[in-house]
C-alpha cells in the first residue's frame, strides 16, 4: 500500500515541482523598475514601431479591448495627454489585444485619435507586460524602464498619469 502510494503519488510530484518552478520562472511579471520588454508590431497605418527605436522618449503604452467600456472612457483622454505632451517628447501607444482587429478598428471609428494603435494578435506582448486587467496602462521612461503600471481605469486616473509624466519629463 504504502509503495503504491509513492509510486502512485510522490514518484510524480518529485519530477512535476520542479518542472512547474522551471515554467514558472520563465514567465515574470513586469514590475516598476524592470527594462521594459523590447516588441515590434505593426500599427494601423502598416507601419512597424519598435520601442527601443524610441529610447530617449516616454512611452505610455496603453492595452486596450472593444469590448472594454473604461477603454473607452479613457481613449479620449490619453488622446489629451497626447496633444499635451508630445512636443516635450511624450508619446501614446495603444495596443489592441484582440485577435480580431476588425473588432478594435471598428471601436475607433469616431475617436478621433491621432496616436498610433498597434495590435497584438497573439497576446505575446500582453503576457510580456503581464496585462492583467483592461486597459492597463504602463508608463515607460527615456532609457526603456517601466516606471508606472495601473491595471483598469477609474476617474482621476487621467491626474495620475500627469503627474507620472510630469515626473519623468524633468529628470
Amino acid at each position: 500500500m504504502i509503495r503504491t502510494i509513492k509510486n502512485t503519488l510522490i514518484k510524480p510530484l518529485c519530477f512535476a515541482a520542479p518542472l512547474c518552478l522551471a515554467l514558472s520562472a520563465s514567465v515574470q511579471a513586469v514590475e516598476v523598475g524592470d527594462s521594459a520588454p523590447d516588441f515590434t508590431l505593426k500599427s494601423l497605418t502598416g507601419d512597424n514601431l519598435n520601442l527601443t527605436e524610441q529610447r530617449g522618449e516616454i512611452i505610455v503604452l496603453n492595452f486596450w479591448a472593444s469590448w472594454c467600456g473604461p477603454c473607452r472612457k479613457e481613449m479620449p483622454i490619453l488622446q489629451k495627454l497626447q496633444d499635451k505632451y508630445q512636443d516635450l517628447g511624450v508619446q501614446v501607444w495603444g495596443v489592441n489585444v484582440e485577435q480580431d482587429n476588425e473588432a478594435g478598428r471598428n471601436f475607433l471609428k469616431g475617436l478621433d485619435l491621432s496616436f498610433p494603435i498597434l495590435f497584438d494578435q497573439t497576446n505575446t506582448l500582453s503576457e510580456d507586460y503581464d496585462v492583467k486587467a483592461m486597459p492597463t496602462t504602463v508608463i515607460i521612461d527615456r532609457s526603456g524602464s517601466v516606471r508606472n503600471v495601473y491595471y483598469g481605469y477609474q476617474d482621476g486616473y487621467e491626474k495620475k498619469y500627469a503627474k507620472a509624466i510630469k515626473t519623468l519629463i524633468r529628470e
